[in-house]
C-alpha cells in the first residue's frame, strides 16, 4: 500500500495534527513502509497458534486460598485510632477491629 501526500494531509488533519507541507513526503514513505510491514505480518499462518499471556512459559505458583489475618492481629491493632476494640478482650489474639472518626455528617 503507498500513500500519496494528500491522503498524508488527510490523515494528519483527521488526527489533528499540523504537518507542514515539506515533511508530508517523507512522512508518506515512513507510513507506507509501516503499511507494508503489517501486511507482511497479515501472510503469517497464525492458524495453530495458541495466545500467549506472556513471552515465557512460566506458570506463577499457587498459595491455598484461604482467609487468614497474618496472626499478627495485635501488632496492626497497636496502632488503631481511638484504640482497638477486641472480639474476645481476654485473648489479644483472636482478632478485632479498630474505630474511626466519623469523616461524612
Amino acid at each position: 500500500m503507498s500513500l500519496d501526500k494528500k491522503t498524508v494531509a488527510r490523515i494528519a488533519r483527521l488526527a489533528r495534527l499540523k504537518v507542514p507541507e515539506e515533511e508530508l513526503a517523507p512522512l508518506a514513505g515512513e507510513l507506507s513502509g509501516i503499511f507494508a510491514w503489517i501486511e507482511q505480518l497479515n501472510e503469517v499462518d497464525t492458524k495453530n497458534v495458541e495466545p500467549m499471556s506472556s513471552v515465557s512459559d512460566v506458570t506463577l505458583p499457587m498459595r491455598a486460598d484461604k482467609v487468614t489475618d497474618g496472626g499478627i492481629a495485635e501488632k496492626v491493632l497497636a496502632n488503631a485510632p481511638g484504640g482497638a476494640v477486641y472480639i474476645d478482650p481476654s485473648d489479644k489474639n483472636a482478632g478485632g477491629f479498630f474505630t474511626v472518626p466519623k469523616v461524612v455528617e
